[in-house]
């Protein structure tokens, strides 16, 4: 009898990324990227009102999610690597403080999060609701990009710290010049997934009173009762730009990875 390979199984609630490997995948995103703009074309010139007034209605909560989206983005990446280098440093406090934080943040829904920081904190000094909003996603995403940076440099090979210490290069430098620009090809697609799951999970930041999109569709649903037409047009929106930003993501891996077939 042959020997069982283990087998590891990712999930995340971050959008499957469509990929030339993967057929079905494929095609199923063209599918829905293409129903989904047929629709919206549909409903915003056969029946432009509502659809095309609450297009309109929450055309600057779309730049509000993104500015929301891609701040958090950016200062989650530092602070992932920051928690990742924590997670593997041989300082056994260092290490301890890094795995407190992911544990602890990592077991805390974001929405608790968003009001702990607005509401809790609030109590002692004002914060301002799109700088709780930032904070807040910064402060759980960080938690799981270390855990992304931690695998993708624990997957480097030994060999190569090896390598870069005979020719002189210290542990920052081998760190920063020779291991985690190779980890980068590993980590791209879990950071990408968790781009699109936390763009997806901007619309918590509604409850702050973040004019996003979802928050500028609830506004116009209270003014004119439209509920169903409003939310449909929203759900829509979403769709579309996950669906395009993991076809960037999965572009992007491509390019990073130009010799794998």
């Amino acid at each position: 009898m042959g020997k069982n390979k283990s087998v590891k199984i990712n999930v995340t609630d971050g959008a499957a990324i469509p990929t030339k490997k993967d057929k079905g995948l494929l095609t199923a995103w063209r599918i829905t990227l293409l129903s989904s703009i047929a629709l919206l074309l549909y409903l915003i010139i056969v029946h432009p009102d509502p659809y095309l007034k609450i297009l309109t209605f929450v055309s600057d909560g779309i730049l509000v999610t993104f500015e929301v989206t891609f701040a958090s983005i950016f200062f989650s990446l530092i602070v992932g690597l920051i928690i990742g280098l924590g997670r593997i440093s041989k300082n056994k406090f260092i290490n301890l403080i890094a795995s407190v934080y992911v544990e602890v943040i990592r077991g805390i829904p974001l929405l608790v999060q968003l009001f702990y920081i607005y509401y809790a904190l609030g109590s002692f000094f004002q914060v301002p609701p799109f700088v709780a909003a930032i904070t807040a996603m910064t402060i759980c995403y960080g938690a799981y990009m270390g855990e992304v940076f931690r695998a993708g440099i624990e997957s480097i090979d030994h060999g190569q710290t090896e390598a870069a210490r005979s020719l002189g290069f210290n542990r920052r430098q081998t760190m920063f010049y020779v291991i985690i620009p190779q980890a980068m090809r590993t980590i791209l697609p879990p950071v990408g997934n968790e781009f699109i799951a936390l763009l997806k999970d901007t619309s918590l930041v509604s409850i702050l009173a973040v004019g996003d999109l979802l928050r500028r569709g609830r506004e116009f649903a209270t003014e004119t009762f439209a509920y169903f037409e409003t939310y449909t047009m929203v759900a829509l929106v979403y769709l579309l730009i996950t669906l395009i930003l993991s076809k960037i993501v999965s572009i992007t891996e491509e390019k990073m990875r130009p010799y794998e077939k």
